[in-house]
């Protein structure tokens, strides 16, 4: 399957990309299969009433990660893409009074958020660790209709039969440079002689639909900014109960006070990069909206090395924006057909460890690096996440997550910078490195896979 640029980075909504916007995706889908008449369970009559059971992970951490408000939000008919907070806080007022839902297109049907969103604490499902099942019924109880549906990460929602297929993505097309592999990306670059990004370009032309391929990921990185600048400009108290204050404001406020005083240390670069992160982040844990790169969860990394370069290196400029993008997103694909980033499936490593990756990559190539420093600066970046835990506090997505985002575009820059210091050749391979990933992440005890049962989840007070 074809991973475009546009499928590894969505615009979307906090807190968390398979947690959230994953299950928003599966209810808008389950919409869309009652609407055919193709499917009923025969004797059933019309679909009257929907519930939805959640399993794995969605179970564990879904009240922190918000996944019964998204999943209700779903079966109402709300996408991430073009989300309105405040309409889907009146449809959620709305609902709870009524224990109503009014789909377009669909009679009104039976659904009360107390018990028709149910959180099973059971094994998981067989396919992925976010498994969800919804089901309708007609007037008698006699069940009507029913999908299963895997949050596989980066708000790619599957079936299992589209999970047997292959995986998220596009049908597969002909395409000029079909790498799968980091080495097969290498080979055809030396034999082309075309960068990283110019390869990824007309790779994603062949399944392009639009008038300006590279305007439309500009785009991209306009409404990575966006979550960027919101984040410096706002302050108080995250919700979800731990009481964390936004920190991005006061830290931004401090740093451009002493800009341009001689005394300032050098290391304060890191706080720039760290704080662009912070900002995103802090808007994602309040349900704002980011853009997954390639989650919810490290959707600070990419935009915060993309921000210092933008703003502080000599001879950046906008125009190379998408060459960035594309760069990362080759990476991200690589990442996620060969092993994984879903913090559910192999931990943090998947999410902030692919997303520095991204980042790293994605700098060095517009630094000037070659592809082969290119694929080096995504390894050195990915290699020293490996082993990385998902372990939240109550399950949100704020401590470690918050922080870890900083520290993964700093990780993001020293990478770049030091494959730029060398001419390509190292020892360790990125696919050496991704198939490590996957390997650590088959290993890795579930209570640090995005369960919140083990690791800081269980030696923090989360009150």
């Amino acid at each position: 399957m074809f991973l475009s640029v546009f499928d590894i980075f969505k615009v979307g909504i906090g807190p968390s990309s398979s947690h959230t916007m994953g299950p928003m995706v599966a209810g808008g889908r389950f919409l869309d299969l009652m609407r055919r008449t193709e499917g009923a369970i025969p004797g059933a009559g019309p679909v009257t009433a929907v519930d939805c059971k959640l399993h794995g992970s969605l179970a564990f951490t879904g009240k922190g990660h918000a996944t019964d408000r998204a999943t209700i939000l779903g079966l109402a008919g709300f996408r991430p893409d073009d989300f309105d907070a405040d309409a889907a806080e009146t449809e959620l007022d709305r609902i709870d009074r009524e224990k109503m839902l009014h789909p377009e297109g669909l009679p009104p049907l039976r659904f009360d958020p107390e018990t028709d969103i149910i959180f099973d604490y059971g094994p998981p499902l067989p396919g992925h660790a976010n498994g969800m099942v919804v089901s309708a019924y007609d007037a008698r109880g006699v069940l009507a209709r029913q999908e299963t549906y895997y949050s596989v990460g980066g708000g790619f929602v599957l079936t299992p039969r589209e999970l047997e297929d292959g995986g998220p993505g596009q049908p597969d097309k002909p395409v000029p440079y079909p790498f799968h592999s980091a080495l097969e990306m290498l080979r055809m670059a030396r034999a082309s002689g075309k960068s990283i990004a110019d390869m990824k370009r007309a790779n994603e032309r062949v399944h392009y639909s639009g008038t300006d391929l590279d305007a439309d990921i500009a785009a991209l990185w306009a409404v990575m900014d966006r979550s960027i600048e919101r984040g410096l400009s706002r302050d108080g108290t995250l919700p979800g109960g731990l009481n964390l204050r936004r920190r991005a404001k006061g830290i931004h406020d401090a740093l451009q006070a002493e800009f341009g005083r001689n005394q300032t240390a050098p290391h304060v670069v890191n706080d720039w990069i760290s704080v662009f992160a912070i900002a995103v982040n802090e808007e994602n844990a309040a349900g704002g909206q980011v853009v997954t790169a390639p989650t919810n969860g490290a959707a600070g990394v990419l935009p915060a090395t993309l921000r210092y370069w933008l703003q502080m290196v000599p001879g950046a400029h906008s125009d190379r924006v998408p060459d960035f993008l594309l760069t990362a997103a080759a990476i991200g694909g690589l990442i996620k057909t060969n092993a994984s980033i879903s913090g559910a499936e192999v931990g943090c490593q998947g999410e902030v460890g692919s997303a520095s990756a991204m980042a790293a990559a994605g700098l060095c190539a517009v630094l000037g690096g070659s592809p082969e420093q290119v694929e080096n600066a995504a390894e050195i970046a990915l290699e020293h996440h490996l082993g990385m835990t998902c372990d939240p506090i109550r399950g949100l997505v704020q401590a470690p997550c918050i922080e870890r985002n900083g520290l993964g575009a700093i990780k993001a820059v020293s990478a770049a910078s030091m494959a730029l210091r060398g001419d390509g050749q190292h020892l360790v391979s990125l696919d050496a490195c991704i198939e490590t990933m996957r390997q650590t992440g088959l290993d890795m005890n579930s209570k640090y896979k995005e369960t919140s049962l083990g690791g800081l989840a269980v030696n923090v007070p989360s009150c």
